[in-house]
């Protein structure tokens, strides 16, 4: 047992020490808003893509064999969101609420804390099998978030049809969905490897995707939203926090997953509340106040929680 606590700490801990970094530059003023904004756009359109990238592009994984690791990804999503929605709509009033609600629960930080703790635990392996999981679920995510936050909407011109071209307007241009897809296509086509200048350079820039990450994630942290969480956004990061990973290791189990891809599939779901869900919930009418407290509770405690589950998982000799 002292080992599987070792392994959690150890995948654990550098995200957090990071994080505490960014939180410390904050208060100390050498991260304001507008850093804040830029490196995290930095990240997601260059450093996160080329992670990605070369991750899919550099490994040996068959892919084929990640099917069912992404078809209990994408029925644990589901099952989340069906019964956030069934949740908030017997109990959370407001509408503008309830999409926030549902959305804080379903939808996990895949693409900084998850990828991370996920090469934490299993280094380059484990990174290429959780891109590949990432890019699929990415997908469902902002299908499932325009969904829930679309009952607040006060626009005429917002039909169903105008959500469906903003949807595809979104996983076109997004980055890290373009960046696996072209590694998917480079991989099926007979290519030479990468090598050279390209690949150095996508190194470096790969490198730095996590890391910035997690201090921009931590200099974003309100520490009075965190500590003083309203009731329905204590409800919701039960949800994210006990109630996602619990879902994630029965449906894992049910269908047989076990070490690398278990591991993968808890780390994913159990990463705190995406930060892409307070912007989302903000430009769609939400109550952008809820989804930050959501996303300040989780992205703090959710972390603890992982350690404790991926410790016992380690422990129970599950990942």
């Amino acid at each position: 047992m002292i080992d599987a606590i070792v392994f959690a700490i150890t995948i654990v801990l550098p995200n957090l020490a990071l994080m505490w970094l960014g939180f410390f530059m904050q208060r100390r003023g050498e991260a304001s808003k507008t850093f804040i904004d830029q490196a995290s756009s930095f990240v997601f359109n260059y450093c996160l893509p080329c992670l990605l990238f070369f991750s899919v592009v550099d490994s040996d994984v068959d892919y084929a064999k990640q099917i069912t690791l992404i078809l209990v990804g994408i029925l644990v999503t589901f099952i989340l969101f069906i019964g956030a929605e069934f949740y908030a709509k017997r109990f959370v009033e407001r509408p503008e609420d309830q999409g926030v609600f549902v959305q804080g629960v379903f939808r996990s930080n895949m693409a900084i804390i998850g990828l991370a703790t996920v090469a934490n635990a299993y280094g380059t392996q484990g990174l290429s099998i959780g891109a590949v999981y990432m890019g699929v679920v990415t997908i469902l995510f902002n299908v499932l978030a325009v969904i829930t936050l679309s009952r607040v909407s006060k626009s005429v011109e917002d039909t169903w049809i105008s959500r469906g071209t903003m949807i595809l307007k979104k996983l076109s241009t997004n980055p890290l969905i373009l960046a696996l897809v072209g590694a998917f296509v480079y991989k099926a086509l007979p290519l030479p490897p990468i090598t050279g200048v390209i690949h150095t350079t996508g190194d470096l820039l790969a490198a730095v995707a996590l890391p910035l990450a997690l201090i921009c994630a931590g200099a974003s942290i309100d520490m009075k939203s965190m500590l003083h969480p309203s009731g329905l956004s204590m409800q919701a990061s039960i949800g994210r926090i006990i109630v996602a990973p619990i879902v994630a290791i029965v449906i894992g189990l049910a269908f047989g997953l076990s070490s690398v891809h278990m591991g993968v599939l808890f780390l994913m779901v159990a990463s705190p509340t995406a930060a892409a869900s307070y912007v989302m919930a903000k430009a769609m009418g939400g109550n952008d106040i809820l989804a930050a407290n959501i996303l300040a509770f989780t992205t703090v405690v959710g972390m603890f929680g992982m350690a404790i589950g991926a410790a016992t998982l380690r422990g129970l000799g599950m990942m």
